[in-house]
């Protein structure tokens, strides 16, 4: 079953909910964006999505990548969809003009990337992990590295990676140990070994441009010692550089990714930015790489959903325990039946919150980035920092939970390859891994982003929630109540978490996982209650039923009845502290 693109739902949370065309109209960006552009840009987008990923999806997922001779090589049409791709100047979007990009809002990116992720996720890494070389080099490039290798990616020649984890370190990078030293002619000599490194080794384009965390020899322990370096495959003069493959990952998912271990052995490399700085040009790239993580777990949500949505329509199995609803056939469809509804509204509740949370972070980055002034910019920059986390942590968790549930209505038939939703789920379960784990999420946003911020921005972000709350109409008063009780709870149950961690630090790290999904049921809530009421608003007056805005006014309502009640699970997990976790001796976990 191929993707339909969701054109409908992504316009109506883009323009209507999200006020997308005064956004844009408000920005100190390069090049002015309007309506008429963006159908454009999402139109065709979406036929690239569901006229050339799509179909090479399962292809992807079947034959995986192979390592000969040194070489990877990408499954059957990768190649020639990148090549469309490239010609098509999607790589550039909204790089900045001087060096051949396109020069539109980042939050553009955001979106077309959600349909290529819906249509198929492995090959959209590719692409996906240049977007972060782009932002590093935009942001801490010399002149001489964005003439020389921005310009490439953004014409899409060349494609890029970060290279952060090694054998022995993860997400603790102060533990890296590949090494970097300088040479007499002013570049550095690059050696060490780097594992999952996504898109790090392919046949789709002429040159990949490796960004490498790596330790110089008198450079201090821990981050503070850390250099961010661009070690390119082949070097300017076209001879191969001391970058060799030394293993695809054999993984659970996104086979068409080509997930390396890669060994630079004395390799060519340019510093970027000053010495021992490279944690800075490394957010720079992570943060960015979290909101599109993010992304992906709304994309494979939104795919499992179409599927499973199909099957339940079209799967006879038993009668309606309300009498028969389709009394000429043999048996009713499975959408008849409860639990199948169950499972289907909360695919859809999590698939369009999910996406409207996502758009809301991309436009905030937008302003961060091209506010009309310091302030909004400076405002813009602190809501980013508190969502993010949330984004990544939570909207990957609900994606991969709807991708199962896609496996469910499925029933039997979920489980063999053939049906392609068992592939959702697979390719979904890294999403809550890579750039950061759920873990690591909520430990940056109770620890950094609340915490240590006396709250700013959660605090603003409740003040925007209950001024919902009071402007919602007589009819949707029904959602009014639990949004303001939730702003309440939230807030008390924050600085009772700060009181606990001045006693105990461990408090913080006991509670981050629940407080990070707590948050992100209460961010649905509200974006939830923002669309429910711009539907209800473009309902008013109809002569016709809009079944889609009734959908969604339906759909919050389900939301805040079945799905936010979630949050009283995370609310008494957090009120239970620490002392259950940490008094347990490390041997008593033994049970053999």
């Amino acid at each position: 079953m191929d993707i339909t693109p969701p054109l409908r739902d992504m316009k109506f949370v883009l323009f209507d909910v999200l006020r997308g065309e005064q956004h844009y109209d408000s920005l100190n960006a390069e090049q002015e964006v309007g309506r008429e552009l963006i159908d454009a840009i999402l139109d065709e987008a979406a036929r690239f999505a569901s006229g050339e990923l799509a179909p090479i999806n399962a292809v992807g997922d079947r034959d995986g990548c192979k390592l000969i001779d040194g070489q990877v090589t990408t499954p059957a049409g990768f190649k020639e969809a990148y090549k469309l791709f490239a010609e098509g100047g999607w790589a550039g979007l909204s790089g900045e003009t001087t060096y051949g990009g396109q020069g539109l809002p980042e939050s553009l990116s955001v979106v077309v990337e959600d349909l290529f992720s819906q249509a198929n996720i492995a090959w959209s890494m590719y692409p996906g992990l240049s977007r972060g070389a782009i932002e590093a080099l935009e942001a801490h490039g010399s002149e001489e590295q964005k003439q020389t290798f921005l310009t490439k990616l953004l014409s899409g020649e060349w494609t890029g990676t970060m290279c952060l984890t090694e054998p022995h370190c993860g997400s603790d990078v102060g533990l890296l140990r590949t090494r970097a030293e300088a040479a007499a002619d002013g570049t550095y000599r690059v050696s060490g070994t780097k594992i999952f490194i996504s898109a790090g080794d392919h046949d789709m384009a002429n040159n990949i441009v490796h960004l490498v965390l790596a330790r110089l020899p008198d450079a201090p322990q821990g981050t503070r010692g850390v250099s961010l370096i661009i070690v390119p495959k082949f070097n300017l003069d076209g001879t191969r550089n001391g970058v060799s493959t030394g293993a695809i990952e054999e993984k659970m998912g996104i086979h068409g990714n080509a997930t390396c271990v890669l060994n630079f052995d004395d390799a060519t490399g340019y510093m970027v930015g000053e010495p021992n700085s490279g944690m800075r040009s490394m957010f720079t790239m992570m943060n960015g790489a979290r909101l599109v993580v993010g992304l992906q777990g709304v994309a494979l949500a939104e795919a499992a959903y179409q599927k499973s949505l199909s099957y339940a329509r079209e799967r006879l199995q038993m009668r309606s325990l309300s009498g028969p609803k389709q009394p000429d056939k043999p048996a009713d469809p499975i959408i008849v039946h409860p639990d199948v509804r169950r499972m289907l509204l909360t695919q859809k509740a999590l698939v369009e919150g999910g996406r409207a949370l996502v758009y809301l972070g991309a436009l905030t980055a937008d302003r961060a980035l091209h506010g009309a002034d310091e302030e909004e910019r400076a405002l813009a920059d602190e809501r980013l920092d508190f969502l993010t986390p949330i984004i990544k942590g939570f909207l990957t968790e609900a994606g991969f939970e709807s991708a199962n549930l896609g496996v469910q209505v499925f029933g039997g038939h979920g489980f063999i390859w053939e049906t392609g939703i068992e592939q959702h789920v697979r390719d979904a379960r890294i999403t809550t891994i890579y750039e950061g784990t759920t873990g690591i999420q909520g430990l940056d946003l109770l620890g950094r982003k609340v915490l240590m911020t006396q709250g700013k921005a959660l605090l603003a972000f409740a003040q925007e929630i209950n001024e919902l709350a009071n402007e919602l109409p007589a009819e949707l008063t029904d959602l009014a109540q639990p949004l303001l009780d939730l702003t309440a709870q939230w807030g008390e149950m924050t600085m009772s978490l700060g009181g606990k961690a001045m006693q105990n630090p461990d408090e913080v790290g006991a509670a981050s996982v629940d407080y990070l999904m707590y948050c992100g049921y209460a961010c649905l809530a509200f974006i939830w209650a923002k669309m429910a009421a711009e539907a209800h608003a473009q309902s008013a007056g109809q002569t016709e039923p809009d079944h889609y805005l009734a959908g969604k006014i339906a759909t919050a309502r389900f939301y805040f009845s079945r799905l936010l009640p979630r949050t009283a699970a995370h609310f008494a997990a957090i009120n239970a502290g620490a002392e259950p976790l940490m008094t347990i001796e490390d041997a008593w976990f033994d049970h053999i």
